[in-house]
């Protein structure tokens, strides 16, 4: 079940706005910052301040909040009154329209002082739209137009303030729920910054097994799948996150959500990959390309010797093994290399012109210098190959079911991934009939192969059985 986060009575606010030199958290600085801290029934302080943010500010944002470089060339810095906000809003609730974006430029001010600050948050916007629904626009202006709010000196930090504490007094006495002695949605930090469209029951049936999942945007199109051995701790975890950019916007994008459990962790790494592959939904931009960039590679060089390489995967030739990094892949060379007494030098971890490193303190064969024979070398660097493939081998591989009358089956014919299934277990008297009638078959490649030599590598399934 969804963390609530109630806050007991009496709630305290601290009701931010700022004023910036542009729209990027990571790239521009604070200009402003007014603080109005509430009880639940009025303001009982106020803190505001320019901010000089030792850059220029632009022309147009000038043009927009009136702020110029002469009016912060005296302001403090930031640093300066660093102490003074972490004062004010410790063991409060940090309050404002489209809050994400103030938070987040407090936040990486605070982080580039190696302070983590971190407070529980509440949007006005969001809860606007879910008190006041029917509004053509939600932002601040709009809002302050249509329920008759004062707004003087927009686009500064004190007359946006002040607009966003009228508004969240307004919302305060519109929460049913709270004034019946409830916590409320204003009690909820985090069901508050969700997509009002989100139906917040439904994440209660989310089970807490192994599977898939997805999100959908308010026009009901697929933005983001993904996997979990947990899907309600990993949903969850989604619809919480406040640590990037990227994250908020997918969480606030979200207006629906669905899930497939899969019983085996196996079967929801392949469905992920397999749908990522045929939806592209627009939050797995980074996976509509292979996340394995970099390969190992094996040739033969004029000696006769078998050896090793690291390189980009291109496509033109075909790699043992992909890897989503350059170190990932020179680890696992590493790691192959000592346990199976390669020289470094071919294996392409040491560079010289004549006998590697290891071979001078005594732990190489001496491949690199003509004192060991190819095929005494080769001999091993063929067990390690052996490592990277399946060998030619008909098996299934057998695992948890979504029930415990249930198991699933991945199929591997010739080496080569051909499919998935789930088979009753009461159907076993028919022997293997009845695992080859289960499987519904889908296509193998690179990713599918990483994935089930992985999953081997790191986990046991419950069976292994040839054919």
């Amino acid at each position: 079940m969804i963390q609530t986060d109630l806050i007991t009575e009496p709630k305290m606010y601290a009701i931010v706005d700022i004023e910036t030199t542009g729209g990027s958290a990571k790239l521009e600085r604070i200009t402003e910052i007014a603080i109005y801290l509430h009880d639940g029934e009025k303001i009982t302080d106020e803190y505001v301040t320019l901010v000089n943010p030792e850059r220029n500010i632009p022309y147009f944002i000038t043009n927009l909040t009136g702020i110029t470089n002469e009016m912060v060339e005296d302001a403090p810095r930031f640093y300066e009154i660093a102490g003074k906000i972490v004062e004010l809003t410790e063991g409060r609730i940090f309050v404002a329209h489209n809050a994400k974006f103030d938070y987040s430029f407090i936040r990486q001010e605070f982080k580039s002082l190696g302070y983590n600050y971190s407070r529980k948050l509440l949007d006005t916007c969001s809860l606007s739209r879910k008190l006041f629904p029917g509004h053509a626009s939600y932002s601040l202006g709009n809002l302050c137009r249509e329920l008759s709010i004062p707004l003087t000196d927009r686009h500064r930090a004190a007359g946006d303030a002040l607009a966003t504490v009228r508004l969240f007094e307004m919302i305060l006495e519109k929460d049913s729920d709270r004034t019946a002695g409830k916590s409320g949605l204003t009690g909820n930090t985090r069901i508050s910054g969700l997509n009002p469209m989100l139906d917040i029951t439904k994440i209660d049936s989310i089970p807490e097994e192994p599977g898939i999942y997805y999100f959908y945007n308010e026009k009901g199109e697929l933005i983001y799948i993904g996997k979990s051995r947990n899907l309600q701790k990993r949903i969850n975890t989604h619809l919480s996150n406040n640590t990037s950019r990227r994250a908020m916007e997918m969480r606030d994008m979200t207006a629906d959500i669905s899930w497939e459990t899969t019983g085996s962790e196996l079967i929801a790494l392949l469905r992920e990959s397999f749908e990522i592959k045929e939806n592209k939904p627009f939050f797995n931009r980074a996976q509509r390309r292979s996340s394995f960039q970099w390969g190992i590679y094996s040739s033969t060089d004029s000696s006769g010797f078998i050896t090793f390489s690291i390189m980009p995967v291109s496509g033109e030739e075909s790699p043992l093994s992909v890897f989503t990094s350059r170190g990932r892949a020179r680890s696992r060379l590493e790691s192959l290399a000592g346990s199976y007494n390669l020289c470094r030098k071919l294996t392409g971890l040491y560079e010289s012109e004549g006998a590697c490193f290891q071979y001078h303190v005594g732990i190489c064969r001496g491949a690199c210098c003509g004192q060991e024979s190819p095929s005494d070398h080769n001999a091993r660097a063929l067990k390690a190959m052996e490592e990277f493939v399946f060998s030619a081998r008909n098996f299934f591989l057998i695992d948890r079911g979504r029930s415990d009358e249930e198991k699933s089956a991945v199929r591997i014919i010739n080496g080569k991934y051909s499919g998935y299934g789930y088979f009753d277990i009461n159907d076993m008297g028919f022997g293997l009939e009845a695992v080859h009638d289960c499987i519904k078959p889908f296509p193998d490649n690179r990713d599918i192969q990483v994935i089930l030599k992985q999953y081997l590598k790191d986990n046991k399934p419950g069976k292994i059985i040839e054919f």
